[in-house]
């Protein structure tokens, strides 16, 4: 059963946003909450809760994008890529996914890119009518992503 689920969906990963946002959506919160001091306790309540669950909302939206190999496509953000149309796969420790993110990147790729996670797995993109040279993609794991998209491509 768990060789056929892993079948199914060979790689996973939701891009999280680190704890520390969270506090930050408090601290969003509680600023709220300062400037509406003068016109009362109600208005103060009000945008603590306010504030927190606004700053909340973006930090959970912002940190809800998926990384996803499934029935034979790449799936990235919003973007749904077969695995047949991509070539080879470079993984990027922390500096050269910086250089990829800075000064190597091409305007015409594709990134799904999260600043607070510091690698990344690049993958060439070999369809000929397809103008994106390669897909750049924050991930935690890049090694694994790297492997279940050969996996599948073998498959």
């Amino acid at each position: 059963m768990e060789h056929s689920a892993s079948a199914a969906s060979p790689y996973e990963e939701r891009l999280t946003a680190p704890r520390s946002w969270w506090v930050v959506s408090v601290l969003v919160g509680i600023a709220m909450a300062l400037i509406l001091l003068p016109f009362g306790t109600l208005p103060l309540l009000g945008g603590l809760v306010g504030g927190t669950a606004v700053a909340a909302v973006v930090v959970s939206s912002y940190g809800s994008v998926r990384i996803r190999v499934v029935g034979g496509l790449l799936v990235a953000g919003d973007a749904k890529i077969p695995v047949s149309a991509l070539g080879g796969t470079e993984i990027l420790d922390e500096s050269e996914a910086r250089a990829w993110r800075t000064h190597k990147a091409d305007v015409r790729a594709f990134m799904l890119l999260r600043s607070y996670i510091p690698t990344a797995l690049r993958v060439e993109v070999t369809d000929p009518e397809d103008p994106t040279p390669y897909l750049y993609l924050s991930t935690r794991h890049p090694k694994r992503l790297a492997s279940a998209l050969a996996a599948v491509r073998a498959s």
